[in-house]
């Protein structure tokens, strides 16, 4: 007596596929589970503290120059970044070319650098190879035209609530030693800056910084060298407005910078900034995308105290990313 084969219901025809659809993504997921939870309690390194403030008032800003940006990426992977600008002023031309190479599989980034003042550049960088949340990197600049050479090798380990730096310059006179770390929790941050010349023995700077980081709420403060102090708010009013404060002062003196920053994204394409200081300049910026991969950006800077003895700054930049 032969065997019918009954097919499967509807319901019942893409089970199994479904179940290992679902095997396959829950290991993803559980892959990456830990990485990004650690992605999420990692502090920002030292130099970064305030970033999101900083870049308010520098972003978009190209005033005093005309700049032309292109980036650019082959099908086997290599990146090509090349800037030009003129300085308005001294009417001083210059370019750098900037070619990275990837191997995802071993970690490893090479970067090599050129500019216009004959100056050569190689970095090696290696991440999360020779242990979770460490980064190797080594940096070499030549300049053939006066055979000055220099190197650095840089450190990065981040992990929960923690993020250290350690970076050695080396000098003919003495290596000069570069140190900080961030600690963080809950969006509080606290940070310890130090360089060490080993030329000198001494500590020739030390630098501090507290903070406090959320969703929509970012605030730094730091005493730098113990001569400066320094500080900055970023908060985003809404999904297309940000505002910006910073202020310094110097110990001994009467001098204290103070500035206001935002920014209004008019939609995907369009984005207007403006910022001002207490010394009265005035910056603007208008950039808009023409298309994909095309983006022009408009800025100037107002002498809002001597508006009409002149002294005014345009800029023109242009992104080139197909």
């Amino acid at each position: 007596m032969s065997t019918v084969q009954v097919p499967p219901s509807y319901a019942d025809q893409g089970k199994s596929a479904s179940y290992a659809d679902q095997r396959k993504s829950a290991s993803y997921a559980d892959q990456g589970k830990s990485a990004k939870s650690t992605l999420c309690n990692v502090p920002p390194s030292y130099v970064d503290l305030g970033k999101s403030a900083r870049d308010l008032f520098t972003k978009g800003f190209n005033y005093g120059f005309y700049k032309l940006e292109t980036k650019t990426k082959t099908n086997s992977g290599a990146e090509f970044n090349t800037t030009s600008s003129s300085n308005h002023d001294s009417g001083k031309f210059l370019g750098n070319l900037e070619a990275k190479y990837k191997w995802k599989d071993y970690g490893l980034v090479l970067t090599e650098k050129w500019n216009t003042d004959n100056s050569l550049g190689t970095e090696l960088t290696i991440e999360d190879q020779l242990l979770a949340g460490l980064k190797l990197s080594f940096d070499t600049t030549f300049a053939p035209h006066t055979g000055k050479k220099s190197g650095k090798i840089k450190t990065a380990y981040k992990r929960d609530y923690i993020h250290t730096n350690c970076d050695i310059d080396f000098d003919f006179a003495g290596p000069t030693i570069h140190s900080s770390s961030v600690l963080g929790y809950k969006g509080l941050l606290g940070g310890y800056q130090v360089v060490f010349d080993t030329s000198k023995s001494k500590v020739s700077q030390c630098n501090f910084a507290a903070g406090y980081s959320a969703n929509d709420l970012t605030f730094h403060a730091a005493v730098n060298d113990g001569s400066e102090c320094v500080g900055s708010v970023h908060q985003k009013i809404t999904d297309s407005v940000d505002a910006g404060l910073s202020l310094s002062w110097t110990w001994g003196t009467n001098l204290t910078r103070f500035s206001l920053a935002a920014k209004y994204c008019a939609d995907k394409d369009t984005t207007f900034r403006a910022k001002i200081g207490n010394t009265g300049q005035i910056g603007l910026s208008y950039q808009q995308k023409i298309r994909d991969g095309i983006t022009l950006t408009l800025s100037s800077l107002i002498e809002g105290k001597t508006f009409n003895q002149g002294g005014h700054k345009i800029g023109l930049g242009i992104e080139y990313e197909p």
